[in-house]
């Protein structure tokens, strides 16, 4: 269990400080919950029960875990779907599965094929890469002490130095 004061990942919103934990009556039933708001959004509260199922709250990521997972960037990740259809449903599970390692290859893979091509990537591969730069790279940069921009530098170095020439 966390508690206040713990700054977790939850769900779509990332990185978010748990402000509180209190027990709340719902359709007759008393649970307890916790309370919580993303960083960088002090105005919206979320509470979420603490035994809840449905959305995923996990712990962040340590320095060496974000070192491990920057080394993902240098590496052949999954494979490319050549279907923009059947990308989006593959990518958008493996994103919503919570496997910090997943998550990167999908960002390496579609970070790699707009950086190394000069087609515009599709809207939909554009969203989930947009969605996942802003919750990993935020938690990398946290975890790594550096700014959300130098994360994202250093991760474009990683791809095009693995890109063949």
């Amino acid at each position: 269990m966390f508690e206040i004061g713990d700054v977790v990942i939850y769900s779509e919103h990332g990185l978010c400080k748990i402000d509180d934990i209190c027990k709340k009556e719902l359709f007759g039933e008393t649970r307890l919950y916790y309370v919580l708001h993303p960083l960088g959004e002090q105005t919206l509260k979320i509470s979420t029960p603490v035994d809840g199922k449905k959305k995923r709250i996990m712990r962040t990521m340590n320095r060496e875990e974000a070192v491990e997972l920057m080394d993902v960037f240098g590496k052949p990740g999954i494979d490319w779907v050549d279907d923009p259809k059947h990308r989006a449903r593959a990518y958008q599970a493996l994103v919503q599965s919570g496997d910090r390692q997943k998550i990167a290859e999908v960002a390496g893979a579609l970070m790699d094929k707009k950086l190394n091509t000069d087609q515009k990537i599709y809207d939909q591969d554009r969203k989930i890469l947009n969605h996942v730069q802003s919750i990993l790279f935020r938690e990398l940069s946290m975890a790594l002490g550096i700014s959300i921009d130098e994360v994202a530098d250093q991760v474009e170095e990683r791809i095009l130095a693995a890109t063949p020439q």
